[in-house]
């Protein structure tokens, strides 16, 4: 299997192999791909950092994140929740079941659930920073400058196949099924919003109708500012 990717630097080993054979088995093409590319960039951004592998970081947790991330979008990983936290319990299940540490597990848990918050993601430990930042530069991010070349080598390999247009469709998919899997102001409700024209409750509307009544009776400290409408009228 290891000579489908050439030279690419995956650490292969028997954890690694069927972890990939996993997500392969599970997901779209489009989707494996693109979970294989994001370790790659995830790697080449750690380095532009000054992080190496096996010093900074576990090179092989690295890798099960980033190839099981989207593993929540596969038809045995649709539960009831968003995808990445469907996703961050089957890669749990998966690698429990092959005998990998719990504090381990809890690290590409973590990787996992937290890739669609990079506020967050990104002020973690390597094995979970370089999973969003390699996943993002995969799907559009403007940093880093790659090496001559490195791109067109890796897409040789691990050709694109719509991946961003594959992904918005899979995501969107999954919570027209079940509205669950994307609450408002999350990135997968964002997604159904725009693609249904939607509209969200607004934080009143969400709070408001409690049985405290936080509303009665109170006076807003922060003015709406005027419609466009009213300012282009001069009113």
């Amino acid at each position: 299997m290891t000579a489908l990717y050439g030279s690419l630097p995956f650490p292969w080993n028997d954890l690694t192999l069927n972890a990939t054979r996993f997500a392969r088995d599970l997901e779209e093409p489009a989707i494996f791909n693109h979970s294989m590319r994001t370790y790659l960039y995830g790697r080449l951004i750690g380095e532009r950092q000054d992080l190496r592998p096996g010093r900074d970081y576990d090179d092989e947790l690295l890798f099960l994140a980033c190839v099981l991330h989207d593993t929540g979008l596969s038809e045995p990983g649709d539960g009831d929740q968003r995808f990445d936290l469907d996703g961050a319990d089957l890669a749990a299940d998966f690698l429990t079941a092959e005998g990998v540490p719990p504090e381990k597990v809890e690290i590409v848990w973590d990787a996992i659930a937290l890739h669609l918050s990079p506020e967050i993601a990104l002020r973690k430990r390597p094995e979970i920073a370089l999973v969003t930042a390699g996943a993002g530069f995969d799907l559009g991010a403007a940093e880093p400058v790659l090496p001559p070349g490195y791109a067109d080598e890796i897409h040789a390999v691990l050709p694109r196949l719509h991946a961003a247009a594959v992904l918005h469709d899979a995501i969107v998919g999954q919570a027209l099924a079940k509205p669950q899997k994307a609450p408002p102001f999350s990135v997968p409700g964002e997604l159904v919003r725009q693609a249904t024209r939607r509209t969200w409750p607004t934080w009143r509307e969400l709070t408001g109708n409690s049985a405290w009544d936080d509303y009665d009776g109170y006076r807003p400290v922060i003015e709406p500012p005027p419609c466009p409408s009213s300012m282009e009228s001069g009113e």
